[in-house]
């Protein structure tokens, strides 16, 4: 009996330390969604709408899944962040850093994406609908399959920028700038104003698309285009 009484106690001292080795060897747990922002930090699938974080560093955190609606995050840093399927509805990121990130199938619904750095980032597949992206750094940013009506890129800095199947009704690219190629191919430029640009380096684009869009004695085309002569559109009443 008690040798019998010994073996047990043996039995459970080895698996409380096989069991605190296990432990220590696993991975952190994820982040709880009341903690503080970090870089690094996983607040996927967290509620955090109608929320003040402006100026956040969430550079390299795991936002996929988060709801951000209404919320304020003005001057904030997500370099390299997955907001993969995030939720950023009338969200305002504003003069934010947001350099590689994966915003791949957002919703960001008039969201406000002035003056934003999203060099390299990814917005494929996203529901942008009134988004405003006014003087943002778009260099080699991809937009590809994204829904854009009604966009706003006036004065945004677009090189290298993809459009790919992109649907870009009543988008507004006035003022925009860039010194490099940037891909049509595909994207839909229904009413699209493209006043004064200079697109003789656009690739992707047909006539059939240019027949469309809207522009101007001063919009410049690749080779082989030409201007309608419904050029140019009347004012969008939206825009008073």
């Amino acid at each position: 009996m008690v040798s019998a009484l010994r073996s047990h106690h043996l039995l459970a001292a080895v698996a409380a330390v096989v069991g605190t080795i296990s432990t220590s060897s696993q991975p952190a747990m994820a982040a709880s969604c009341r903690a503080d922002a970090s870089a690094g930090i996983d607040w996927s699938e967290c509620n955090k709408r109608l929320l003040m974080l402006g100026g956040s560093v969430l550079d390299g955190a795991d936002l996929h899944g988060t709801d951000f609606t209404y919320t304020d995050l003005r001057g904030s840093s997500f370099n390299k962040a997955n907001l993969e399927k995030a939720k950023l509805i009338r969200t305002s990121l504003a003069s934010s850093q947001l350099e590689g990130a994966n915003l791949i199938k957002i919703e960001a619904y008039r969201s406000d994406f002035s003056d934003a750095n999203a060099e390299n980032a990814k917005f494929n597949s996203a529901e942008m609908q009134r988004a405003n992206f006014e003087n943002a750094k778009l260099v080699n940013a991809d937009f590809s399959k994204a829904e854009l009506g009604r966009a706003d890129f006036n004065g945004a800095v677009l090189t290298g920028t993809k459009f790919t199947k992109a649907n870009l009704s009543r988008a507004s690219f006035t003022g925009a700038k860039f010194t490099g190629p940037i891909d049509f191919s595909d994207s839909f430029l229904l009413l699209a104003r493209i006043e004064g640009l200079d697109l003789s380096a656009a690739t992707g684009l047909d006539q059939k698309q240019i027949d469309i869009a809207c522009g101007d004695d001063k919009t410049k085309l690749p080779q082989g285009l030409t201007k309608p002569a419904s050029w140019p559109c009347p004012a969008d009443p939206e825009d008073d």
